[in-house]
């Protein structure tokens, strides 16, 4: 029972829909890959233990050759699931893959679908990917809601829910934090940290306009942001304007397989994020709080849509305005001024993710509907 796994989202590119999806191939015995080019693609499949099948784009759409080629690879791996790592658009050639052999065909939703929703023509499109699929998956319980009403009835009654997992492997407590303070001259400073890309919706200028408050409070605290982005420039330039730039580090890119020492370096974790652009770009789930948890850090996290699943508020850390700085840096504050609340509730975030959020709950799901 081979499956194709059909997605644009694959490493090396980075995300957490990559992530998700090479992921979820680790937990299928046999499959293969049918994917987009992206730079550094064959080092990269070279070690792995599937095949990974590229097309000669930077970007699978389902087009008439994209799908007659995705049909070839069923015949040729004798592939008769399929799993659309990202429902839209590719899981508009669902109807043709049924007719080629597909027994089950999942089709996985996450924040852009949610838009798709929302727009006549894309929401009748998704109609469609949601009847020619066995289910349809969502990451989080606001995903569910804002796609239900896109779908068909019955495609609603098949609905089910497919989370990340979490590495409790990798993301444990002491992974590498100590090396990661010493090397950026950060030892022994109170340092909140947020990892993600730096991109408007992430929020890290929120951060910096909370940072005043937090040093008014803990004068030697450290912002510690991880990552590269096309925001960082406006996010350097607002931390001089506000006059916290000596207390905010930016560390650049840092590849996918070095992140846990990273956010193992902080005390706490922060990652405010938020919906934009009238609530069609929001935070669907938002895996590296989980991540950070998982390494037993206190987390506060923006209140945008399945955000919330990722936090329990007042237990694991705290869910907070996006859109305003001050509860922001007041819960910041609060945490690294009492560390032993932050550790309590880190260990709670730990115990939580280990139990609720493992890689194992996740593939037994996808197997589940797979029917493999």
């Amino acid at each position: 029972m081979t499956v194709l796994v059909v997605t644009n989202d694959f490493p090396p590119r980075q995300g957490g829909i990559e992530t998700f999806v090479r992921s979820l191939c680790d937990q299928l015995d046999e499959v293969v890959v049918y994917t987009s080019r992206s730079p550094g693609d064959a080092v990269y499949d070279a070690g792995l233990r599937f095949p990974v099948v590229r097309d000669r784009t930077a970007m699978l759409l389902p087009t008439a050759r994209v799908t007659k080629y995705a049909v070839r690879l069923m015949r040729e791996y004798d592939a008769d699931r399929v799993l659309f790592g990202a429902a839209a658009p590719l899981g508009l050639m669902g109807p043709a893959l049924r007719r080629a052999g597909a027994r089950r065909i999942v089709a996985m939703t996450h924040g852009h679908e949610t838009w798709w929703a929302g727009v006549p023509g894309t929401r009748q499109a998704l109609r469609r990917i949601g009847d020619a699929a066995d289910t349809v998956t969502t990451v989080s319980s606001w995903c569910a809601d804002q796609i239900a009403p896109a779908l068909s009835s019955a495609a609603v009654r098949r609905m089910r829910r497919l989370t990340p997992g979490v590495d409790t492997q990798r993301f444990i407590p002491d992974c590498g934090g100590e090396q990661v303070r010493k090397g950026l001259g950060l030892e022994g400073v109170p340092l909140v940290a947020c990892v993600s890309r730096l991109i408007p919706r992430k929020g890290q200028d929120t951060l910096i306009r909370a940072w005043p408050r937090v040093l008014a409070s803990v004068p030697s605290a450290m912002l510690l942001l991880v990552g590269g982005g096309p925001d960082r420039e406006r996010l350097e330039g607002l931390a001089a304007a506000v006059g916290v730039r000596p207390s905010v580090v930016f560390t650049g890119p840092v590849p996918w397989a070095d992140i846990p020492p990273y956010v193992d370096a902080a005390d706490v974790f922060a990652m405010p994020c938020r919906t934009r652009r009238l609530g069609f770009e929001p935070e669907a789930l938002g895996i590296v709080t989980l991540e950070a948890s998982a390494t037993g850090k206190p987390v506060v996290v923006g209140d945008s849509g399945g955000a919330g699943d990722t936090v329990r508020h007042g237990e694991t850390g705290y869910l907070v305005d996006p859109y305003n700085p001050v509860p922001v840096g007041v819960r910041i504050a609060e945490l690294l001024s009492d560390p032993a609340h932050a550790r309590a509730m880190g260990a709670a975030g730990r115990d939580w993710v280990r139990r609720e959020w493992s890689w194992d709950r996740s593939g037994a799901v996808l197997r589940e509907l797979l029917e493999v």
